[in-house]
């Protein structure tokens, strides 16, 4: 009994293990909804495997780069989805030329949310980047979109953790 309660939220009652986790998409949302997906002629991603990549082009599409959107939970918990973003093609070759390099510390990018956010709905809203941790993709940080930057922003109740993946 002592052993499960270690691992409830006092605050919701759910396992702690749901509140600090991260959910990644395997494909921007567009990719996804296409016909061939990743797999059309002249792509090219990072990692063969699109749940390992980080950085994508698709052809008549977009070029997309790997972000961490934190969502702060009440009690100092973080859910983190592992989103897509739409990015310029130039963008796209700056980051990959810094990618592995101690540039990489100072990447900053701005582009629009490949990937739909519920419960918020949010979707192709722009969102500015930034390398907080130099062993993680770059985190969402700020949007001039008002729901996003509250995602980003806000601490929001437990009970939330019900719609979310």
């Amino acid at each position: 009994m002592i052993f499960a309660k270690k691992h409830t939220c006092e605050m919701c009652g759910r396992a702690t293990a749901a509140h600090d986790r991260d959910v990644r998409f395997r494909l921007p949302d567009p990719v996804l909804h296409s016909p061939e997906q990743h797999r059309v002629e002249d792509s090219w991603l990072s990692d063969p495997d699109p749940n390992k990549a980080t950085l994508m082009q698709i052809p008549n599409i977009s070029p997309f780069v790997r972000a961490l959107l934190p969502v702060r939970l009440e009690g100092g918990h973080e859910f983190r989805y592992g989103v897509w973003i739409a990015i310029h093609p130039d963008d796209l070759q700056h980051a990959c030329r810094v990618w592995n390099a101690p540039e990489y510390s100072d990447l900053k990018l701005t582009g629009y949310l490949a990937n739909r956010i519920e419960p918020w709905g949010l979707f192709a809203v722009p969102v500015n980047l930034a390398v907080l941790d130099p062993d993680h993709t770059p985190y969402c940080v700020s949007s001039p979109d008002e729901d996003l930057n509250d995602v980003l922003t806000k601490e929001w109740p437990h009970d939330i953790l019900a719609s979310l993946p």
